[in-house]
């Protein structure tokens, strides 16, 4: 769950608001009805969704989604996992009661043991899963930026093709995630990276 959480986190505060929910759904569905996780994930959805709604000036999504998200969040303690739920719950309110707030200030941002996390914070596993929730997000192949972003965690743990010391993957899957305005480029680069990746890993396959 933590990788999740913390990917995000990261997400979001980068300002991908929406995209920020498919980090968190699969491990939100698998926990227990009403467990303190649950709950976490269940209201931080919601959050996200809210101040998404509140950016494309529907109202009364935002309003109807804070509500709600504070329901959720109601129970846990304000530093329930490691992240400001206190400080979520408190701007919840705020934007339920005046929507209008997101055009005068950014949203909150979202912390994870006092840190403002961002992409380049996150560990090598933790970049993928951002990476794959951009790819969702903005249309990219997921399989290509899966498979980069496996070839990736080979490479930070010396496994695999990534005993040459190659970082080449780290890097590009980084930048997949971090620069949107390269993104697209990034992703041609990574996808040639990929195919050149599997068609070595066929050839070996067939060798047996």
């Amino acid at each position: 769950m933590k990788q999740r959480l913390r990917a995000g986190i990261a997400v979001y505060n980068e300002g991908d608001y929406h995209a920020a929910h498919d980090a968190w759904e699969d491990t939100w569905l698998d926990l227990p009805d009403g467990s303190d996780d649950e709950r976490l994930l269940h209201g931080l959805i919601q959050f996200t969704a809210a101040v998404h709604h509140a950016r494309s000036r529907n109202w009364s999504g935002a309003t109807g989604l804070a509500t709600s998200a504070v329901e959720y969040l109601e129970p846990l303690p304000a530093d329930h996992r490691g992240v400001n739920v206190g400080a979520v719950r408190r701007y919840l309110r705020a934007l339920a009661a005046d929507p209008e707030t997101i055009e005068r200030a950014r949203p909150l941002a979202l912390s994870h043991r006092g840190a403002m996390l961002q992409v380049a914070d996150l560990d090598v596993p933790e970049r993928g899963v951002a990476a794959r929730v951009l790819a969702e997000e903005y249309g990219y192949d997921e399989s290509v930026v899966a498979d980069a972003a496996r070839y990736a965690r080979e490479e930070a743990t010396g496994e695999g093709e990534g005993r040459s010391g190659s970082r080449r993957f780290i890097a590009l899957v980084t930048d997949f995630a971090t620069e949107a305005d390269r993104r697209g480029l990034v992703y041609q680069r990574l996808e040639g990276l990929v195919e050149r990746r599997r068609s070595k890993e066929s050839d070996v396959e067939g060798l047996f």
